[in-house]
């Protein structure tokens, strides 16, 4: 049986769980260079002494009207609503994770934070054939989250990574949740690969 686990109850990424699916308000952002971000998976909990290596590509950010769109579907169909309007959306980059194929990238958002920068990219997540034959309980979660909070200060960045979730509204306190099937991933050891931008 799957292990659910709510963000909101969760100390390393209490952030998320609003700015998900407000989905990172902001000014809009240009088309720009690729940028390129590379960090360390560490696992926590029963995951505990796994790591995989990750990239991030992001081609291009989403426009506040693509961020507006995934706010509606959400409130007018919840999890499943989301998902579909993250399958409509072109690809704005790709996240390549060791051992597998990787996803492209749905939503990607870059917002500024009192150190530094703040990248957030929301995706759906491939359920694997599996998944799907069995009827298993995990294909419910079928979206990916990654937050990179990139600091000025050398060694600073940090990150998390949420390979399988889904969210919902609790119904008690009216609140955005994040389910999850397994603990998030702890990203350390974050560069920066982006190239440099012209002056």
């Amino acid at each position: 049986m799957s292990r659910k686990v709510k963000v909101a109850s969760y100390r390393a990424v209490p952030a998320i769980t609003v700015a998900f699916l407000m989905l990172c308000l902001g000014a809009a952002q240009e088309t720009m260079l690729a940028d390129e971000y590379q960090a360390q998976a560490m696992g926590e909990g029963t995951q505990v002494g796994q790591s995989f290596n990750v990239t991030v590509h992001i081609n291009e950010y989403s426009t506040p009207e693509e961020r507006q769109a995934l706010v509606d579907a959400f409130n007018k169909a919840g999890n499943q609503g989301l998902f579909n309007a993250l399958s409509k959306m072109k690809s704005k980059g790709h996240i390549a994770i060791t051992g597998t194929l990787g996803y492209d990238i749905s939503y990607a958002r870059q917002l500024p934070n009192p150190n530094g920068t703040t990248i957030r990219v929301l995706t759906n997540r491939p359920v694997r054939f599996g998944e799907s034959w069995t009827d298993s309980r995990s294909s419910e979660y079928d979206l990916s989250g990654l937050e990179l909070d990139l600091s000025s200060e050398k060694n600073k960045s940090t990150g998390v990574l949420l390979p399988a979730c889904k969210f919902h509204i609790d119904k008690k306190t009216g609140e955005l949740q994040i389910e999850l099937t397994q603990n998030p991933w702890k990203l350390v050891d974050v560069m920066n690969r982006s190239a440099k931008k012209p002056e």
